[in-house]
């Protein structure tokens, strides 16, 4: 069957499917004896008693129970996770990571760069690179948040428990807290960019004035429909938790779900299909508008996470200064790119790499790009064949000691900035500009 024709649409809603007729029971969701011998196991994104609209949860009818497994045993983190650095307020932008040229799996294969987790109280986000040449034997599962899953070169080929995603370069997946699953690799090799929410599960954004159109829009996500294995032979199954990588070896596959239903699923989503709002007039909107998916915080209004994108979009602000403007934000923003060029640096920032402006870090345009654009023809322009994101985040992210000993750091960053010329003279300003309101 093909996966793209098997989805069903929809991101927080009620879905039921089932891969065999009669896998889901009817009226009930815990039947004494299921009609064909599953197990009925419920998974719980959320605690019990949230609000109903803020409930995350699935039942899965499977042919034996999560619980049916030896105990696991703490096994090399490679990259993952690692030693936190020391907080900066240094501007940091690393390049490309290399895909490695011995055989590796997208476990093996993931190098932590920033965090800032509280992992045992539920906040706080992770950022990792992925790169991979090897398909999964093993079946992986995270205890410690959901994942964000940003493609960059080379597709996923996601077998969850619940089902199978195909995942491309331009769209993105999210896998949830504890869903077990293994990825391939149909281009044989692969790297992209994942952010590890331990907070609230992510969900749309608010659309407040702009109403209830526009952004990315709830049927554009995608969910897997159900789908299974029936296979008696070893299968290793790791887990990260609390930052460190566990193993147990289990004598089935643990994707053996044969129906389910609920609202907490892997999802994704194809980033072309997000509708960008900009002004038609003069000046910038704030960059909130870009925001796809957001984890709240505890505060109204401050976000655990934020995920934004920058896609091709038209350009038609008049006496407007257009690329990003110069800023000091309270938020932390990590940024990446997935193809093309980003119209507020002319180099040093590729697809692949990664940059990280914390809290109040002052950024903005590099050298070349500021008089580009303050000497542009404001005429009607479209960005096009571009695609850039950020994880954005409260909370302070350090880089990890590993980050920031890798050759792919960027020593000379701050440079980008060198040769921002002063114009203004007091000599030639119109008088009386100083003078008290």
């Amino acid at each position: 069957m093909n996966d793209r024709l098997a989805y069903l649409s929809g991101l927080g809603n009620e879905h039921a499917t089932e891969a065999v007729a009669g896998a889901l029971p009817i009226g009930q969701n815990s039947p004494q004896k299921h009609p064909l011998g599953l197990y009925a196991e419920q998974l719980s994104g959320t605690p019990f008693t949230v609000p109903r609209r803020e409930a995350r949860r699935v039942w899965m009818y499977r042919i034996r129970p999560s619980a049916m497994h030896p105990a696991y045993r703490r096994i090399d983190n490679g990259h993952l996770a690692g030693v936190l650095a020391d907080p900066t307020p240094n501007r940091l932008r690393w390049d490309p990571l290399a895909i490695p040229e011995a055989p590796t799996d997208f476990v093996e294969g993931l190098v932590t760069l920033l965090a800032n987790p509280d992992i045992a109280n539920g906040t706080g986000v992770s950022v990792h690179v992925y790169r991979a040449n090897r398909d999964m034997r093993r079946v992986f599962w995270n205890a410690d948040g959901e994942l964000l899953l940003v493609p960059q070169q080379g597709s996923l080929r996601l077998t969850t428990e619940l089902g199978r995603l195909c995942v491309e370069p331009g769209e993105i997946a999210v896998i949830p807290r504890a869903i077990r699953f293994r990825v391939s690799l149909p281009d044989r090799s692969a790297r992209g960019y994942v952010c590890e929410n331990h907070g609230p599960v992510l969900r749309l954004p608010d659309l407040g004035p702009i109403g209830a159109n526009g952004l990315a829009n709830p049927r554009d996500f995608l969910t897997p429909v159900a789908w299974f294995e029936d296979k008696d032979e070893p299968t290793e199954l790791v887990q990260k938790f609390m930052g460190g990588l566990w193993s147990t070896t289990l004598d089935h596959s643990p994707l053996d779900v044969v129906g389910w239903h609920g609202n907490l699923a892997p999802y994704k989503y194809d980033l072309a299909r997000f509708m960008a709002i900009g002004t038609v007039s003069f000046d910038h909107p704030d960059p909130s508008i870009f925001t796809v998916l957001t984890s709240p915080s505890d505060a109204l209004g401050v976000a655990n996470l934020d995920f934004v994108i920058f896609p091709p979009r038209w350009m038609v602000a008049d006496h407007t200064f257009r690329p990003p403007w110069f800023h000091r934000n309270i938020m932390n923003e990590c940024m990446g790119l997935v193809l093309g060029a980003y119209d507020a640096k002319e180099g040093g920032f590729v697809p692949g790499g990664l940059s990280l402006h914390g809290m109040h870090s002052a950024h903005g345009p590099d050298a070349p790009s500021t008089e580009r654009a303050m000497a542009a023809d404001l005429v009607p322009m479209k960005i096009d064949n571009t695609l850039a994101f950020m994880f954005e985040t409260r909370q302070l992210l350090c880089p990890t000691q590993h980050a920031l000993a890798i050759p792919a750091l960027q020593s000379g960053y701050d440079s980008v900035w060198n040769g921002l010329r002063k114009n203004f003279s007091a000599s030639t300003a119109a008088s009386g500009t100083g003078d008290d309101a």
